[in-house]
């Protein structure tokens, strides 16, 4: 056995004691720890499966966005949480849930290990189309061209989550802004992180997103880390969110879903149909559209975390 056979299997051996944690946990705020770390352990195991663009998206929105909401909703149910109940599921029940989990798991395990060694995978079909539309990156050719109607319901969904978000907003402070207010002059580790850290996620979303069309990445795994350098000011208080009325801001929102609806109509006028692209500019019109999505994606993700409007903006006196 090699040393990262046995590299492997004591990362299995750890998904599998952190996600126990994570569902045995009697504290809300240890589970969302345990969560969390679950998540990037996830990130490892997609990269020894060689998944790169699945790891980069389950370390950002998995671990990164996810993780953030959950600790904030964690922290606000402290709070509120009722006097600890003294009443417990029966013996027997707890029994009869472990005999059926072991059942479900076993059941998984089963289908896994009795699949022909040679599965079925469509991986040959799609690299074998990729020089017609000029990518190297078989994800991205999925996701933007053989399935593109998908992806581009994906980003209107986030939209509408982002709607759905505000509109739990009071009447008196529509159009206000969320989270909490900037401090002026904040201090700590948390603020020194939230200085250093954006400048280079900047760099590498960017990079993520520039690659994408040939090497692993793209709009989501590149907006999702802008989306959490975002989150990270403004935790340290450094900047606050935007108010929900200012018009660049949804502009930005909707920018990517408006951009990608707009060059799919064009391919009635220029290409074989809806969501085609014409020979020779696929990969040129697949960046264009990736330049916008990545603006809603780092849009959307801060908002929906940092949650409805609570207050109206502060008022600033000219000078």
């Amino acid at each position: 056995m090699t040393v990262i056979e046995l590299l492997d299997i004591g990362l299995a051996v750890l998904v599998l004691a952190v996600a126990t944690w994570t569902i045995t946990a009697r504290e809300a705020f240890a589970a969302v720890v345990a969560y969390v770390a679950y998540g990037l352990l996830l990130s490892l195991v997609w990269v020894r499966l060689f998944a790169l663009d699945v790891a980069l998206t389950e370390a950002a929105i998995g671990s990164g966005v996810t993780g953030v909401l959950l600790i904030t909703a964690a922290m606000r149910l402290r709070r509120t949480d009722p006097a600890p109940i003294a009443d417990h599921p029966r013996g027997s029940v707890r029994v009869v849930a472990a005999a059926l989990c072991l059942v479900m798991a076993a059941a998984l395990a089963a289908v896994v290990l009795m699949m022909p060694e040679s599965g079925p995978t469509l991986a040959p079909e799609a690299a074998r189309h990729l020089p017609e539309i000029g990518l190297g990156n078989p994800i991205t050719a999925v996701l933007m061209a053989y399935r593109a109607f998908d992806t581009m319901l994906e980003k209107v969904v986030l939209i509408l989550a982002v709607v759905g978000v505000w509109s739990l907003a009071s009447d008196r402070v529509w159009g206000g802004v969320a989270g909490p207010q900037a401090l002026p002059e904040p201090q700590g580790a948390l603020a020194f992180l939230a200085q250093l850290l954006p400048p280079i996620g900047i760099v590498v979303a960017i990079h993520v997103v520039w690659v994408g069309a040939n090497e692993p990445g793209g709009a989501f795994q590149g907006g999702a880390l802008l989306a959490a350098m975002a989150l990270i000011i403004m935790m340290a208080r450094l900047a606050e969110a935007p108010a929900v009325s200012r018009r660049w801001l949804r502009i930005v929102v909707v920018a990517g879903p408006a951009i990608f609806l707009l060059v799919g109509a064009l391919g009635f006028a220029v290409a074989a149909g809806f969501l085609a692209y014409p020979a020779g500019l696929a990969k040129p019109l697949i960046l264009f559209i990736e330049a916008f999505m990545v603006l809603s994606v780092a849009a959307t993700l801060p908002l929906l975390v940092v949650g409805p409007p609570t207050r109206l903006p502060v008022e600033r006196p000219f000078p």
